[in-house]
């Protein structure tokens, strides 16, 4: 019998190489850490939950055999298809940008190169690309299509207690909206820096407004400049107080600042997030006219042990 990471017993199963990256950023104490399992096959719901409890980040991506691959072999028969699957610490979720970030710089490292690879996540197929520029890989995802709602005005002030937040310190010219991308998100828009470093909620009852709204994260967000903004993600839903840089989440703010006018239907938005928990990354948010579909790049690395 045989122990995976998770403290989870099967008898006869090799437990799964973890993986561990960290996505938007160069420097492995920058980004969001990511948990990686690139041959999943075998591992049932309650053995992913556990390794991605035990892992303790803020989501891990699991990988299976496309449709049509040999069982065991984790990847389709052109090696660049693969089904993945996302877990926090305590749930499920449908995707996750910065585990897909970081689980295509590792299929690179380890044999697959630099090129394209298609990942069938449960919002839909999201191809990645990966480039290596000097020795560093980025990844570019291309999300789903996207959507952008209003937001209600029981709901937007239930999400403002929560915060400990006063309606006067929104930026009123990005108004609240909820946004999808792959995944669900609250935008709300702070009128200052200060506002915006300032973070201290309501842990549960963010939670629950979140969990009645089927949220992923609230996106916190100040403009810096045109093009150029400041995010922080609260994700109480995923057991973790708050996401280092959150690729679903900026795909999502992508959709919607095209869908306000905020920005032009034509650009490239670059979005700064974890400085203020001490783990600085960059997300790059790409617009393209006549395409629905957002586009989120960033660099992945190895962490060490």
């Amino acid at each position: 019998m045989t122990t995976n990471p998770a403290g989870i017993s099967s008898p006869g199963a090799p437990s799964p190489d973890v993986l561990r990256y960290t996505a938007f950023a160069t420097d492995p104490a920058g980004g969001n850490p990511a948990g990686i399992v690139l041959d999943a096959a075998g591992l049932d719901d309650a053995a992913m939950l556990g390794i991605a409890a035990e892992v303790g980040y803020s989501e891990s991506a699991f990988l299976f055999p496309a449709s049509g691959a040999a069982s065991g072999e984790g990847r389709s028969a052109d090696g660049r298809s693969y089904e993945v699957r996302y877990f926090s610490p305590k749930a499920e979720v449908s995707f996750c940008g910065h585990a897909t970030v970081a689980a295509a710089v590792a299929l690179a490292e380890r044999g697959g190169g630099a090129g394209d690879f298609v990942f069938s996540t449960q919002a839909g197929t999201v191809p990645v690309t990966v480039t290596d520029a000097d020795g560093t890989l980025r990844a570019t995802l291309t999300s789903v299509e996207p959507r952008v709602d209003e937001v209600t005005a029981a709901d937007l002030t239930e999400a403002l207690a929560a915060l400990d937040w006063p309606a006067a310190d929104l930026d009123p010219s990005l108004p609240p909206h909820l946004a999808y991308a792959g995944a669900r998100h609250l935008i709300l828009a702070a009128a200052t820096r200060e506002r915006l470093a300032d973070l201290s909620y309501d842990f549960d009852r963010l939670a629950a407004l979140m969990r009645r709204l089927d949220l992923t994260t609230v996106q916190l967000v100040w403009r810096e400049s045109e093009l150029t903004f400041h995010v922080r993600d609260p994700f109480p839903v995923g057991g973790v107080v708050e996401d280092p840089a959150t690729g679903a989440a900026a795909a999502a703010f992508g959709a919607y600042a095209r869908e306000l006018g905020l920005v032009p239907a034509e650009s490239e938005l670059t979005l700064h997030q974890g400085a203020d928990m001490g783990r600085p990354g960059v997300l790059t948010v790409t617009l393209r006219e006549g395409d629905a579909r957002v586009r989120v790049s960033g660099a992945a690395v190895p962490i060490g042990e």
